[in-house]
């Protein structure tokens, strides 16, 4: 799951101009003038570091047995998603939908303090604009997710660190998700930053949590701890940290020495109660490509990038805090 990554970008906004074909002329000069205002020095350390991970693999596939694997993400120093990983993910969602013998995979990360967190805003714009749509239909990235779900086989997310944009709606997308009770930070960061999230979570969070629940969670836009998301039903259980890694790898391994056939069959029968339509999906991706054209969302993302949007610890960390900061005194 090698991907070259091929850079050359000289600023932060070729992914708002990328996601979408449709841009007005008048939109496309607004958002080179802003990018062209940026400061290069922030952007190229961000371009060092993608350049430096893009020849390495950010996805592990690990089969543990055959019946149980391991899916690990490692792109360092913050587990970042762009459109170098997806053809990454497609091969896993792939190799789960052909196996014979898998019953069970899980989700961790191996760099510290982040499990999977927003797109990347760096790369150019044919990384994203050439993406094909999946089997679904759909963009690649709400396609795998889709796919992950409808799945017959169990997906379980192993939360420890942040998942933030794509990292929680990978987590909503599994069928499971444990988090570290010290360690795990969820959120949907986007309304922040005058962004509507693209994949998924406007779908899926009301069917787990209600409705007043998943609108305090994406409109406050906020970070949400372990214990929150356990009793918000964001997440199936917050375990204390030391008890997490053997928790979910137990029940990994209970469930994959059950029938293949009986779990396949229960899990479709709940996801005829439970899971979102693919146009519900779609939609939430269509309303992403339509906030991105938005000035507001265009000033945004340049202020965060020159904060240090994907190059500072501090503003990844603590992205619920900054978001704040954008807004209009």
């Amino acid at each position: 799951m090698n991907i070259k990554h091929n850079g050359g970008s000289n600023h932060g906004l070729n992914f708002l101009i990328g996601t979408s074909k449709f841009l007005s002329a008048a939109a496309l000069l607004m958002l080179a003038v802003l990018a062209l205002s940026g400061p290069s020095a922030i952007l190229a350390k961000a371009e060092g570091t993608q350049k430096a991970n893009g020849n390495q693999s950010q996805v592990k596939l690990e089969k543990r047995t055959p019946t149980y694997w391991r899916v690990t993400i490692n792109n360092p120093p913050f587990n970042i998603f762009g459109p170098e990983t997806i053809p990454q993910f497609e091969k896993v969602i792939s190799a789960i939908e052909s196996d014979d013998n898998v019953k069970v995979v899980v989700f961790d990360s191996a760099v510290p303090d982040f499990f999977l967190t927003h797109y990347n805003f760096t790369p150019p714009l044919a990384e994203s604009t050439g993406l094909a749509s999946g089997p679904t239909g759909l963009h690649p990235l709400p396609d795998m997710l889709v796919r992950l779900s409808k799945s017959p086989v169990v997906s379980i997310s192993l939360i420890r660190g942040r998942a933030t944009g794509v990292g929680s709606e990978l987590a909503l997308a599994s069928d499971m998700r444990f988090a570290s009770r010290e360690k795990a930070i969820l959120s949907q960061w986007e309304v922040g930053a005058a962004l509507v999230p693209g994949g998924g979570p406007m779908a899926r969070l009301p069917r787990l949590m209600g409705r007043g629940r998943a609108l305090e969670v994406l409109l406050g836009s906020n970070d949400v701890d372990g214990d929150l998301a356990e009793k918000y039903g964001y997440v199936n259980r917050s375990l204390p940290d030391d008890e997490l890694d053997k928790f979910v790898d137990a029940l990994a391994t209970r469930i994959s020495g059950f029938d293949r056939q009986a779990i396949a069959d229960t899990k479709r029968l709940v996801d005829f109660a439970s899971l979102p339509s693919d146009p519900e999906i779609g939609a939430g991706w269509d309303a992403f490509i339509t906030s991105v054209q938005r000035p507001a969302a265009q000033a945004n993302i340049k202020k965060l990038m020159e904060m240090g949007l994907q190059t500072n610890p501090d503003i990844e960390g603590r992205l619920g805090y900054y978001t704040e900061t954008l807004q209009e005194k």
